[in-house]
C-alpha cells in the first residue's frame, strides 16, 4: 500500500486573502461588463437620437429666433432686440424640413419620391430610427468570460500586458458590434493562452505581500469603475436614456412626438406674430 502523499499546510491569512481576491475580482469583472454595456447603449442611443431627432431640434431653435426677432421687430425694445440676437446665434443652417418629412412620408409608403402635391395639412411622419446594435445575453457572457481571463490588468509583466491590451481592444469592438461570432472566435483564440500574472509562487514570503498588495488595487479599481458608471448615468444622454432604460426605443417615440408638438406650439406662435393666422 503506498504512503499517503504529505498534507501542504495552507496559511489561513494567505487562503482568506485569496477568497478576498476571487470575490473582488469576480465583482470588477461584471462591473466591467457592465459598464462596457451600458456605453455601447448610450454610444448607440446618442447616435439614433441626434439622426432622427436632430432636424427637430435644429426646427425648434429656428422657431425661437423668428419668435424672438418677430417680438423684437414689434416692440422695437432694446431687451427684445438682445434675446433676438442671442437666439439667432446659436442657430444652425435651418434643413428643409419639409423635404425632410416628405421624403419620410415617401419612403414610409415606399415611394421613390417625397413631398406632398398641394399644401396638405397631415402631421409629418416621424423619422424612423435606424437599427441600434445592443450585445445580447450570449454576447455579454462571452465578454465577461473574455475580460476574467484575458483583461491587461490582470497580468503584472509589462510585456503580457500589452498582448491583453491589444487583444482586449479587438475584443472591445466585437462587443460593440454585438458581434456573437466574434467573439467566440476571439474565446477559441485565447483558449491556448496561458497568461502569467507574476504571482509569487503559493506558500512564499512574498505571497503575502503580492496578495495584500492585490487586494487593495483591486478593491480601488472596482471603486473607479463604478464611479465610471456613476459618471455614464449622470451624463445628458445617460439621464435621458434612464428615463426608459429597458426600451430606449419607445422613449424616442415619445420624445419625437413631444417634439413635434412644441414646433407645431411655437409655429402657431410665430404666425400669431406676423399675422398670417
Amino acid at each position: 500500500m503506498a504512503a499517503d502523499s504529505p498534507v501542504r499546510w495552507i496559511d489561513p491569512e494567505e487562503q482568506r486573502l485569496e477568497e478576498q481576491i476571487a470575490q473582488t475580482e469576480a465583482r470588477w469583472v461584471d462591473a466591467e461588463v457592465e459598464v462596457e454595456t451600458l456605453r455601447v447603449e448610450l454610444d448607440n442611443f446618442a447616435l439614433v437620437h441626434h439622426q432622427r431627432l436632430g432636424p427637430m431640434y435644429v426646427r425648434l431653435d429656428e422657431l425661437d429666433a423668428l419668435i424672438a426677432e418677430a417680438t423684437a421687430a414689434r416692440t422695437g425694445d432694446p431687451e427684445d432686440i438682445r434675446r433676438a440676437f442671442e437666439a439667432r446665434n446659436v442657430v444652425e443652417p435651418m434643413p428643409d424640413l419639409e423635404a425632410f418629412f416628405a421624403e419620410a412620408d415617401a419612403a414610409a409608403r415606399g415611394e421613390s419620391d417625397g413631398g406632398a402635391e398641394g399644401g396638405g395639412t397631415e402631421q409629418p411622419v416621424i423619422p424612423q430610427a435606424p437599427q441600434r446594435i445592443r450585445p445580447d445575453k450570449e454576447a455579454q457572457r462571452l465578454y465577461r468570460d473574455l475580460a476574467r481571463r484575458a483583461h491587461p490588468d490582470l497580468a503584472q509583466d509589462p510585456a503580457e500586458q500589452e498582448l491583453r491590451g491589444a487583444f482586449i481592444a479587438r475584443v472591445n469592438e466585437a462587443y460593440a458590434r454585438g458581434d456573437v461570432l466574434a467573439l467566440a472566435a476571439l474565446a477559441e483564440e485565447w483558449a491556448g493562452e496561458t497568461g502569467d500574472n507574476g504571482a509569487p509562487a503559493e506558500g512564499t514570503p512574498e505571497r503575502l505581500a503580492w496578495l495584500r498588495q492585490r487586494l487593495d488595487w483591486l478593491t480601488a479599481r472596482l471603486r473607479r469603475i463604478e464611479e465610471t458608471r456613476a459618471e455614464l448615468v449622470d451624463s445628458p444622454m445617460g439621464q435621458l436614456l434612464m428615463l426608459l432604460p429597458d426600451d430606449p426605443d419607445a422613449l424616442l417615440e415619445v420624445l419625437a412626438e413631444q417634439l413635434l408638438e412644441s414646433v407645431s406650439t411655437r409655429q402657431a406662435e410665430l404666425d400669431r406674430l406676423v399675422g398670417t393666422v
